[in-house]
């Protein structure tokens, strides 16, 4: 449509004049998301005599993925040379060690047009850094912190959990559930209501219940398998007809021959493959059911063939499903299967329980949603290197500077509390990773930042390790402060400092190659150097 009318206003002299003269002033606002057919489009449209203004932000860009094209407010004052530039630089949303933060992470990007935000508002609280062990610590940290605000009489609609990946939310949704603190998606659906989640499941429901019905409707030409509209309604009119299910209906059709070959061979060759399913996954352990049911069902190859943002939403959406299952503790279910006992928590995790109705909920949305709003109490998960910045943004150097804009628009959604929190280990895609904090942490100066520690006191100097440690189970050995260590990933290090005692105890390493690290002894296999 931008593009007909692009080229409508350019061949017709008349049309172009037309407008032209109508308008002599012409505001443009959020400049910076523009594209390059947007922005023709309005340099056709103003005259020598047309006064025209943008306002906008280039340090706020975000959306090159979709078109946006930064370099259109770049380019503007060549384009227009009388302009005049006004920078509005005086911030009324956050506190001076926010503003002071954003500045600092966004004056590492080149080339921007330059602007300094400042407040007459107080300096405010130090932006608070969380170490957590993995995303489920992570999670049971937001949720606690924002349980202590609520006693604290604040609202809960004042708190936001921003993320980079929209598969962040499931971890977190769980611990929300878990503290009954309501919640909604901002901008999205429930992590168990997106649409490559429910199609997956549906497959599963077959797999186990040939007489689900509904899990039969959605998949059933998903991803098309040459059964068209005509062929899908003498199933629903036979299983009614009869009283059957839709499974009992395609079996009586592909009997008697009642649908076109073509069709009564794709619905059979669809049956065959749900039991074929059954038969090579059922034994296998919970994650390996999904990611296989994924590749057999193509399910994998049709999403892939989106593109931008949205096919990898739903790949990184699907890998968190599998990271599900493998955390899935089905005793608590003892009397069903485990894929049965899954499917039923997923089904529960979807459910209304935290539905609209809840005018006073946590907002949880991805750092793209967020342009725009604030929030007194802000949370940003996953500060980690790979996921954000994101991995498929970190060797172009365009991107990587969309990707520090997408921080300073989330540190600038703060009025008053931001958190950034980082993982020391997080199952990303199905594997075990150990990232590094996000340079978007480390561009923060020191004095603006605090270390959040969840115990504060050191109970003893000297602590041991737990059995799990790569060492004699029989043995006791001991790590004191200041002893050097040896990790299988990490390497070398200094103890610099412990809390926590029991399954809890957690050290904080200074190693030679990644620097300061916090692990957990019961998990981080160190040994004495």
């Amino acid at each position: 449509m931008l593009f007909k009318a692009y080229e409508l206003i350019r061949d017709k002299n008349s049309l172009r004049e037309h407008y032209q003269q109508r308008f002599r002033h012409m505001l443009v606002d959020e400049f910076q998301d523009t594209n390059g057919i947007q922005y023709a489009w309005i340099k056709l449209l103003t005259s020598s005599d047309c006064h025209i203004t943008i306002v906008g932000d280039d340090d706020q860009s975000i959306y090159g993925w979709r078109g946006a094209k930064i370099e259109n407010i770049q380019r503007f004052q060549t384009d227009y040379k009388d302009c005049r530039l006004i920078r509005l630089e005086q911030n009324y949303r956050s506190t001076a060690n926010i503003l002071k933060a954003a500045n600092a992470v966004i004056a590492n990007n080149q080339d921007r047009m330059g602007k300094n935000l400042w407040t007459e508002d107080n300096q405010g609280e130090a932006i608070a850094i969380y170490a957590a062990f993995n995303e489920q610590e992570e999670a049971r940290f937001i949720a606690g912190r924002i349980t202590d605000w609520s006693e604290q009489g604040h609202s809960y609609k004042e708190c936001a959990i921003l993320y980079r990946s929209n598969a962040q939310s499931r971890v977190l949704e769980e611990f929300l559930l878990q503290k009954q603190i309501p919640y909604r998606i901002y901008g999205g659906l429930k992590f168990f209501e997106r649409a490559e989640v429910k199609s997956t499941l549906a497959y599963l429901r077959l797999m186990y219940n040939h007489q689900d019905d509904a899990a039969f409707e959605r998949i059933i030409n998903l991803p098309t398998r040459g059964l068209g509209a005509k062929s899908i309604d003498k199933i629903r009119m036979l299983a009614r007809d009869n009283g059957s299910t839709l499974w009992q209906a395609s079996q009586q059709l592909i009997q008697n021959s009642q649908l076109p070959a073509r069709a009564c061979s794709s619905l059979a060759g669809f049956l065959q493959l749900v039991e074929a399913a059954f038969e090579d996954l059922h034994e296998l352990p919970l994650s390996e059911q999904i990611q296989l049911m994924i590749e057999i069902s193509q399910l994998d190859s049709m999403y892939a063939k989106e593109k931008g943002e949205k096919a990898l939403a739903r790949k990184e959406n699907l890998a968190e499903l599998a990271n599900a299952a493998r955390e899935f503790d089905a005793d608590d279910y003892p009397d069903l299967s485990p894929m049965t006992a899954f499917l039923a928590h997923a089904s529960l995790e979807a459910g209304d329980n935290q539905a609209e109705q809840y005018q006073d909920c946590v907002q949880l949305m991805t750092l793209h949603s967020a342009k725009g709003l604030e929030f007194p109490l802000v949370f940003i998960a996953g500060m980690e290197e790979k996921l954000f910045p994101h991995m498929m943004s970190m060797d172009e150097p365009e991107k990587l500077e969309e990707e520090r804009r997408l921080a300073y628009v989330g540190i600038t959604r703060a009025m008053k509390k931001l958190y950034l929190i980082y993982c020391e280990k997080r199952r990303l895609y199905g594997k075990e990773t150990y990232p590094s904090v996000s340079r978007f942490i480390k561009e923060i100066p020191n004095e603006l930042k605090q270390d959040i520690r969840l115990n504060n006191q050191v109970t003893q100097a000297v602590f041991s390790t737990q059995q799990s440690q790569a060492s004699d189970p029989g043995s006791d050995n001991q790590f004191s402060l200041g002893q050097m260590v040896e990790h299988p990933t990490y390497g070398c290090g200094v103890i610099l400092n412990c809390e926590g005692s029991d399954n809890q105890a957690r050290v904080q390493v200074n190693f030679d190659s990644v620097g300061s690290k916090w692990l957990m002894l019961a998990y981080a296999k160190l040994s004495a150097a």
